[in-house]
């Protein structure tokens, strides 16, 4: 298991996740990622659990999820994980709710996303056909 507590640059941060400097730059200020410190430089210092926020966002992206509902999924995902002050019954309920609701967007995206695809691959081997034929 990677030591939560290892901080990486932004650089390496990119590298891990394949977003852009810009990309991660701008998430953070949206409000979507802090990092975890700063250098005495000022560099932007992440950890693993940034490394796991940007990952987050960055599967989102391709479903076409807006920038305030990638900050709600954060809000909600991080209010569960709270161990300092643990959401009350009821509480963790309605975020459960809102969880699944969230689920429930992503299953039918990729399910479009999975249409839209086998329409590409047919198109694709029709192509494929087409110049084979002509040979």
């Amino acid at each position: 298991m990677a030591d939560q507590r290892r901080q990486m640059q932004i650089g390496e941060v990119a590298e891990r996740t394949g977003l852009s400097l810009r990309t991660i730059r701008h998430y953070e200020d949206v409000g979507l990622v802090t990092p975890s410190a700063r250098s005495k430089g000022g560099f932007r210092l992440y950890t693993e659990a940034d490394v796991d926020r940007l990952m987050v966002v960055r599967r989102m992206k391709p479903l076409d999820f807006s920038l305030e509902e990638m900050r709600d999924l954060l809000e909600i995902t991080d209010r569960i994980a709270a161990t300092d002050d643990p959401p009350a019954e009821e509480e963790r309920r309605r975020l459960r709710e809102r969880l699944d609701a969230y689920r429930k967007v992503a299953d039918a995206r990729c399910e479009k996303l999975r249409a839209q695809l086998m329409a590409a691959e047919d198109f694709a081997a029709t192509l494929h056909r087409r110049l084979r034929d002509a040979a």
